[in-house]
């Protein structure tokens, strides 16, 4: 077929555009702006148009477009005048999931994660909402294999059409709220269809909504501070790594710091002990690298270490967060620096007070311009709200030979030159902290 994906440029749309073209589709599609996604997709061969236009639409066969893309898009309007078929993403994925055999994970923080460490374990395709360091991509594509390893997403509903054969939920926090309404029994109902769906279960038993279903669901039921003991932090090549025990199963050792990480791990090693052994797991776990944005060191010197981290709920913060600090113990760094671009006015201000408090520990805190995400502006006083905080606000940070600079009306304010500077959010700050143009 000849497929078009309006936003394109999108870390989920992408994954599924990669996939059609490596099924063999004509794959074309559109975005607002070129981005370094984008210009990936060039390279392998699809047809980006810049900007969203009409022209862009040429008798394609179906027409793909990522949640926020508006009834009035003139591509969309366009399609619909040429009798295109047009469908939202979560429309499209029963079509490209129907004859795979999907392990899809769900949840509000981890997810990327979790998918990825499957995705290092077993064989089978895999469409990720984040860049896998082992095999460089958010998409791997393996033709002879029906098992698809996917990151299922419920910002839009779409979890429930991804055909889920094992369903993997980490956490159910409300989280996207909008789209629900704030109708939280609307919100917990579609985890529950999309968790009543799949053939095979592996579940966070603690979750405290996941928790009211032990006696309803027959499912692999996971009790983290029961089930994983023996949680230690230990550098491998200065990278960081978790070693824990699960259940009775032995010691497994996994990149990353945090609990939050051997949780990920054992979920990740529960679904796959359904098709197989414990020790080739063991053995394939090692193989995750880590995503790239989760924790990803990108510069290491003896006494300065700058990470980016794409962070942007209060809980997710809160967690790496707590990795932060055990990272720094390790490589005896003695000052923590946070940068935080917060993602959305309507997330910040709904979870304000948890914002407050997720930075706890650091010694300096930077915070930058909302990232709006197309929203209207709305008024948030940083300063009165995070007056406890050794607070900066600057209008953005530059990358320069290995320091951050911190800009405020075209002037630097301060240059970071030591400890751990950790930016956090899924804005544009990646780009600033890796001194991307």
């Amino acid at each position: 077929m000849k497929v078009h994906f309006i936003g394109i440029g999108g870390i989920g749309i992408s994954g599924l555009a990669q996939y059609m073209h490596f099924e063999g589709h004509n794959v074309s599609g559109s975005d607002i702006k070129a981005t370094l996604i984008t210009q990936k997709l060039e390279k392998l061969g699809l047809h980006v148009s810049i900007p969203h236009s009409a022209d862009a639409i040429k008798n394609q066969d179906l027409v793909i477009h990522s949640a926020i893309i508006r009834p009035d898009n003139p591509e969309v309007v366009e399609a619909n005048k040429q009798g295109i078929k047009v469908l939202a993403r979560r429309e499209a994925l029963p079509i490209m999931l129907e004859n795979k055999k999907v392990y899809s994970v769900a949840g509000a923080h981890g997810k990327s994660t979790t998918t990825a460490i499957l995705a290092s374990i077993m064989d089978g395709s895999a469409i990720i909402g984040a860049e896998s360091k082992e095999f460089g991509s958010n998409v791997r594509y393996e033709p002879n294999n029906n098992v698809m390893l996917f990151e299922a997403d419920e910002s839009d509903g779409s979890f429930i059409n991804s055909n889920p054969y094992c369903a993997i939920v980490i956490n159910a926090e409300p989280e996207h709220m909008e789209y629900y309404d704030y109708n939280y029994e609307r919100f917990y109902e579609s985890y529950k269809t999309f968790i009543n769906l799949a053939k095979h279960k592996v579940l966070n038993a603690e979750d405290p909504f996941l928790a009211t279903l032990v006696d309803e669901i027959q499912a692999q039921w996971l009790y983290p501070s029961q089930d994983i003991t023996n949680i230690e932090y230990i550098l491998i090549d200065n990278e960081p790594h978790t070693r824990f025990t699960l259940k009775d199963l032995g010691t497994f050792e996994v990149w990353g710091f945090g609990k939050h990480i051997a949780l990920d791990a054992s979920l990740a090693i529960f679904a796959a002990m359904e098709s197989m052994d414990i020790e080739t797991i063991r053995k394939k776990l090692l193989r995750f690298k880590g995503i790239k944005k989760r924790f990803d060191i990108i510069s290491y010197e003896e006494q300065r270490v700058i990470i980016d981290d794409y962070g942007h709920h209060p809980t997710e913060i809160k967690a790496t967060f707590e990795s932060v600090k055990e990272y720094a113990k390790l490589q005896n760094l003695n000052k923590i620096t946070a940068i935080w671009q917060p993602h959305k006015y309507s997330r910040t201000l709904d979870n304000l007070e948890a914002f407050i408090e997720c930075f706890d520990g650091a010694d300096e805190l930077i915070i930058l311009p909302v990232w709006a995400a197309g929203e209207a502006i709305r008024e948030i006083d940083f300063a009165q709200q995070f007056e406890k905080y050794n607070l900066i606000l600057a209008d953005t940070i530059e990358r320069e030979n290995n320091t951050i600079k911190l800009i405020q009306n075209n002037k630097v304010l301060k240059t970071l030159e030591d400890g751990l500077i950790i930016g956090f959010g899924a804005g544009d700050i990646t780009y600033q902290i890796r001194g991307i143009h």
